[in-house]
């Protein structure tokens, strides 16, 4: 990947609080048409840009090509959990489960994103003991103490939901 490029989609996403939504959607599609159209990256920058605009119902299609065109590495881990979060949003929280559990083998340093957002869709789905099972499990090994007794009532929580 360009360097260059990415250094500049950065830049954009550093000055995104200060610049507004509608300028950083210019600017990453600016940025996007620098590459082929089927590019997976530059697919997955539009569709963050309208991910964090609100514009749900148009990242959901472009965060799919970018996974179908071959989106690799921490990035194709990110477009799960970012169409993950885009797809409960727009009111599908089973679908989102789905797409969560399907990447979760796989997240490395985001699996606790993974749990995270899988435990928001679980709310969703009214199903609130279990999403706080598995938020606190997920939270119990970060802890200097109490790790032990935090999983294992995470666990009891679970099991009882």
């Amino acid at each position: 990947m360009d360097d260059d490029w990415q250094e500049r989609v950065d830049a954009v996403w550093s000055a995104a609080n200060a610049i507004g939504a509608d300028e950083v959607i210019q600017r990453i599609d600016a940025l996007a048409a620098e590459r082929t159209a089927d590019d997976p990256i530059a697919l997955f920058e539009r569709a963050g840009a309208r991910d964090s605009a609100g514009l749900e119902a148009e990242a959901e299609p472009l965060y799919r090509a970018a996974l179908e065109n071959g989106l690799e590495g921490s990035e194709r881990v990110q477009a799960h959990i970012q169409l993950a979060s885009t797809i409960r949003n727009l009111g599908r929280p089973a679908e989102s489960i789905a797409l969560l559990d399907s990447v979760e083998p796989e997240a490395g340093e985001l699996r606790d994103a993974v749990v995270a957002f899988r435990a928001l869709a679980l709310i969703d789905l009214g199903q609130p003991v279990r999403a706080a099972s598995e938020a606190l499990g997920a939270l119990a090994p970060h802890l200097p103490r109490y790790r032990v007794s935090l999983a294992a009532y995470a666990a009891e929580a679970g099991a009882s939901a």
